[in-house]
């Protein structure tokens, strides 16, 4: 099974898990309990811009529930903003108001719904230590995940915001 976390829109040969019932999902539940699916159960876990919705404090647990689920050699792809770019782009003395604004709420989450919030801004280096403290083995950045035409492909003025990243078990 290959399993996108957070998604709305359904694609073969992948399942949808997501924090809200909906007309496409598969499963209801989130990213910090995945106690419905057995170990070694899942061949590949996507999560678009959804990492950023868990607290700090849950972020390790998440991951090892990640790895713990996945199948040996199996892979995360896991897409966030990008604070590194988000910030240089708010202390650009290029951005006007309206460019900071859309960047704060790409920081701090749409808050459209009582899940719509970010708890966290990740940036390579942090997003690394956390996925090999869970024991992920290998850890890459990409340009592009290439799967799904989500938020992981979003641009802001042209300029990719998001942090792509791929984790092997």
């Amino acid at each position: 099974m290959k399993l996108n976390i957070g998604g709305l829109k359904k694609k073969e040969g992948w399942k949808l898990l997501n924090i809200q019932e909906g007309p496409n999902i598969d499963f209801v539940g989130d990213l910090r309990d995945l106690s419905q699916f057995k170990d070694e159960s899942i061949e590949e876990i996507y999560a678009s811009h959804v990492v950023e919705h868990i607290g700090i404090k849950k972020a390790l647990n998440s991951f090892k529930e990640v790895n713990r689920v996945l199948k040996k050699n199996g892979k995360f792809y896991i897409s966030v903003p990008d604070m590194d770019v988000l910030c240089h782009f708010f202390l650009s003395p290029l951005a006007n108001k309206k460019v900071k604004f859309e960047v704060m709420r790409i920081m701090f989450g749409g808050q459209i719904d009582d899940f719509d919030f970010h708890y966290f801004g990740w940036n390579f280096e942090f997003l690394e230590d956390f996925l090999t403290n869970a024991n992920f083995s290998e850890i890459k950045k990409v340009r592009s995940l290439g799967i799904f035409n989500d938020t992981s492909e979003h641009k802001l003025h042209g300029v990719p915001i998001s942090l792509n990243v791929i984790a092997t078990k």
